[in-house]
């Protein structure tokens, strides 16, 4: 019998090549909507909180705090719940509904921070509550735990899948901890994958997509496994959202709607490939923006 745990990770890959019209080229998504959370966020926020308890850092009845955009939010929510570890998350205050009632379900306790400030914002007020000394921040920001996790699994799901004919892997960039990890172990396997990044184009608002400012970048991200980078407009990330739904029967989130779009324009400049984008969440908690 499966505890919760075990059903993180090995989620399967959905042919959507009849998205796009080159015989030559087979698109894959990999649902990792299919996780018991709903997104990928699932296995990043496991491998961190493991990663806090074997260093003791949570010790003693600590407080979690951490800033989200969402879907590590309910990730940590729930894995937190699993362990009975107590948990603050801060998120900008125009998150969708669904977003903070999902964590708040789990017991955890919800920050809402103002939208024009940003989630640079409720980075900074996760920073001064773990400087008081009452909390320990995950960082999902700038903890190695968060893409090793990909780097352990998501990396090796996709090339087993495959049987290692992977030729370009697309991901959103947020954290850009699935990006990196994933990255790294494709570009171990053959340095002829390449790894598409996908940003949002300036003045776009997507989900789960950012374009950091400098001092707010990552420290996790790692530039150099990142080969290709294309930009999405929020109109591009949502129309390609809804073709998921109709023409697919795929329900996604926006980010994933923009991993997508970016895979169909990268398909129609190739002569043949392989390609697998993350849909990276399930659509459901996006229905109060419909």
């Amino acid at each position: 019998m499966n505890q919760l745990f075990d059903l993180i990770g090995n989620t399967p890959l959905v042919d959507l090549s009849d998205l796009q019209e080159n015989p030559r080229i087979k698109l894959y998504g990999k649902l990792e909507g299919q996780n018991p959370g709903g997104s990928v966020k699932d296995r990043a926020a496991l491998s961190m909180i493991r990663g806090a308890m074997e260093r003791g850092e949570l010790a003693g009845g600590k407080r979690i705090v951490e800033a989200t955009s969402g879907n590590t939010g309910i990730a940590l929510a729930m894995i937190a719940a699993k362990y009975r570890i107590p948990i603050t998350l801060i998120m900008p205050d125009n998150s969708t509904e669904e977003r903070v009632k999902s964590m708040r379900v789990y017991g955890a306790e919800v920050i809402l921070t103002a939208a024009d400030r940003t989630i640079e914002y409720s980075r900074e007020l996760a920073q001064e509550m773990e400087d008081s000394g009452d909390y320990v921040q995950l960082n999902q920001f700038s903890n190695d735990d968060n893409w090793r996790a990909h780097y352990r699994s998501t990396g090796p799901e996709i090339w087993r899948d495959t049987e290692g004919k992977i030729t370009h892997f697309v991901s959103s960039m947020g954290t850009t901890g699935t990006i990196t990890g994933t990255g790294r172990y494709l570009h171990e396997q053959s340095a002829e994958v390449k790894i598409v990044g996908v940003q949002p184009t300036d003045g776009s608002s997507i989900p789960g997509i950012r374009r950091w400012s400098p001092e707010f970048l990552p420290a996790i991200y790692d530039p150099t496994q990142v080969d290709i980078k294309i930009d999405v407009s929020e109109v591009e990330a949502t129309t390609t959202m809804h073709r998921l739904a109709s023409e697919m029967g795929l329900f996604a989130g926006t980010s994933s709607g923009g991993a997508t779009a970016a895979a169909l324009r990268l398909a129609r400049d190739l002569d043949s490939g392989l390609i697998v984008c993350i849909i990276c969440d399930r659509g459901d908690r996006y229905l109060s923006t419909l």
